[in-house]
C-alpha cells in the first residue's frame, strides 16, 4: 500500500508566491530605464535644492562692510555682517568704490549725536546695514511664532509633494499593471498557479518596497544636504518628523496600493483606468493642497493628522511645529493601521471578484457582492 506524499504547508507556499510576485514587480521596475533615470534625476534635484537653498540662506544676511580701527570692534559684534578691516577712511572709500564691500563704517568725530561714526555707501543708502546698527527697544510678542513662515511653507511643501508623487506614481503603476495583465490574458495563467490574494499581496509589497526605497533615499539626501550646508538646527527639528513621515507613509501607501489594485481590476482596458482610479487620486491630492493652504491653521492640521489618507502629511507637520502631544502620533498610527487592514480586506474582495471579468467596467456593487 503506497503512502501519500506529504504536501507543503499552505502558509509557506503562499509566502513564496507573494515574494515571487513581489520580485517580479521590483525587477520589472528596476529594468525600466525610465524609472531608473527619473529616480536619479529626482535625487539630484532634491540634493541640489537643499544645498543651494542652504547656502543661499546662510549668505543672504551677510553684508560686506569695511571698518576702520575706531569702528572695527563695534561693527564686528553685529550679526549678519562680513567685516573687512582697513587702515583709514581713504582705504574704506576705495573698497566701496570698487564694489568689494557694500558699505563702510568709519569713525567721525563730527558725526551727529549720539553717533561717533558715519556710513559710506556708493549710490544708495545700505538699508540692511542701517537697520543692523540701529538701536531699537526690546520687542515682546504675546503670541510668538517660533517657526519662520517661509520655512513652515517649504517644510509643508516637502511633505505634501513627497506623498503626492510617490503615492500617485506607484499607485497608478499598480493599476496599469493589473489592467495590462487582464488585457494580455496573463492573469489567467497567474491565477491558475497562485490565488488572487497572493497575487495582490505580491504586487502591493513589491511596489511598497520601491516606494519606501525612494522615500528613505530622499530622507537620507535631506540629512546629508542639511549637514553639508551646516543647518544642524533645522536638521534637529526635522529629524523626528521625517522618521514619523516614513512610518506613516509605509502604512498609508499599503492602504492606497490595495485600493489602486482593486480599481485596476474593475476595468479591462487602459483607457478606462481613470474612471475607477480618479476617486483614489483625489484622496492622494487632497493632503497636498490642504497642507499647502492651511499649514498655519492648527485646526485643519489636527483634523488631517487623524484622517487616514492625510495623516502621513498632517501628523509629521504638526510634530515639526511642536503642536502634537507625544501620544497623538501613536493614536493616529493606530487609526491608520486599522483603516489599512479594512482597506486591504475590501480591496482584496473587489480584486478577486473583478480580476477575471472581461469586457466593460465592473460596477462597485457587483465587485463587492461577488
Amino acid at each position: 500500500m503506497s503512502t501519500p506524499l506529504p504536501t507543503a504547508p499552505r502558509a509557506p507556499r503562499e509566502v513564496a508566491g507573494i515574494w515571487l510576485v513581489a520580485e517580479r514587480e521590483i525587477g520589472a521596475k528596476l529594468r525600466s530605464k525610465a524609472f531608473v533615470i527619473s529616480t536619479i534625476v529626482l535625487f539630484v534635484i532634491a540634493l541640489a535644492t537643499i544645498v543651494i537653498g542652504g547656502f543661499a540662506a546662510q549668505n543672504a544676511g551677510d553684508t560686506k562692510v569695511a571698518a576702520t580701527p575706531e569702528t572695527s570692534a563695534a561693527v564686528s559684534s553685529v550679526d549678519g555682517l562680513e567685516v573687512t578691516d582697513v587702515a583709514d577712511r581713504a582705504a574704506a572709500e576705495a573698497l566701496v568704490e570698487s564694489g568689494d564691500v557694500e558699505a563702510a563704517v568709519v569713525g567721525d568725530s563730527a558725526a551727529s549725536a549720539p553717533f561717533d561714526f558715519v556710513i559710506i555707501a556708493k549710490d544708495s543708502p545700505p538699508t540692511s546695514l542701517m537697520m543692523s546698527l540701529a538701536q531699537v527697544p526690546e520687542v515682546v510678542l504675546l503670541e510668538p511664532d517660533a517657526i519662520n513662515p517661509a520655512l513652515r511653507y517649504f517644510v509643508a511643501l516637502g511633505f505634501g509633494l513627497l506623498f503626492l508623487l510617490a503615492a500617485s506614481i506607484f499607485g497608478s503603476t499598480i493599476a496599469q499593471s493589473v489592467v495590462e495583465e487582464k488585457q494580455t490574458r496573463v492573469v489567467e495563467l497567474l491565477i491558475s498557479a497562485i490565488p488572487a490574494r497572493t497575487l495582490l499581496a505580491g504586487k502591493v509589497i513589491g511596489n511598497t518596497v520601491l516606494a519606501m526605497a525612494q522615500i528613505l533615499g530622499l530622507a537620507a539626501i535631506a540629512v546629508v544636504g542639511l549637514i553639508v550646508t551646516d543647518q544642524g538646527e533645522l536638521l534637529g527639528g526635522l529629524g523626528a518628523p521625517i522618521l514619523w513621515f516614513a512610518i506613516f507613509f509605509l502604512f498609508g501607501f499599503i492602504l492606497l496600493a490595495a485600493l489602486f489594485a482593486a480599481a485596476g481590476a474593475m476595468v479591462s482596458r487602459q483607457e478606462d483606468i481613470g474612471s475607477t482610479t480618479t476617486p483614489i487620486t483625489m484622496l492622494v491630492m487632497a493632503p497636498y493642497f490642504l497642507v499647502i493652504f492651511f499649514n498655519d491653521n492648527p485646526t485643519v492640521l489636527a483634523i488631517m493628522s487623524y484622517v487616514p489618507f492625510s495623516a502621513p502629511v498632517g501628523m509629521p507637520m504638526r510634530l515639526y511645529l511642536g503642536e502634537a502631544q507625544w501620544w497623538e502620533p501613536l493614536l493616529s498610527l493606530a487609526i491608520l493601521i486599522a483603516t489599512c487592514v479594512a482597506a486591504i480586506a475590501v480591496g482584496a474582495k473587489i480584486y478577486e471578484n473583478s480580476l477575471l471579468r472581461m469586457g466593460g467596467r465592473v460596477k462597485l456593487r457587483e465587485a463587492l457582492a461577488g
